[in-house]
């Protein structure tokens, strides 16, 4: 294996444990849903397994990312944008006044943070 493939399987491993443990899902768990032994799953996350195109894309799914983003560039992909995404879909199966509490509560964080830095 070439040291470009290695570093991009780490590097997808990487990304792919980062949303695991974002979900707090286990490796049991996930591997539950792909029907593949955990181990499978740890080595996956270690960069020492090749995951093929119907695992990634199950994987996706699970995680709610686009393959491209975890497939493409690490800027693209950041920890930062993969909250933001997961609090829209969440928010978006909220009812309307769920969603207007939440946006409130979103605002007094943002005032308590101003707040704390002055």
């Amino acid at each position: 294996m070439t040291q470009d493939r290695e570093v991009e399987r780490q590097r997808l491993g990487q990304k792919l444990k980062d949303a695991r443990e974002y979900l707090a899902l286990s490796q049991d768990e996930v591997a539950k849903l792909l029907h593949l032994p955990r181990s499978a799953i740890s080595l996956i996350e270690a960069g020492q397994r090749k995951i093929d195109a119907f695992e990634l894309k199950k994987l996706s799914e699970i995680y709610q990312i686009p393959i491209s983003k975890l497939t493409g560039d690490e800027s693209e992909s950041g920890v930062e944008s993969v909250s933001i995404k997961h609090l829209a879909r969440t928010a978006s199966k909220l009812s309307d006044r769920d969603r207007e509490e939440l946006l409130r509560f979103a605002q007094f964080l943002q005032i308590k943070g101003q707040l704390r830095t002055e």
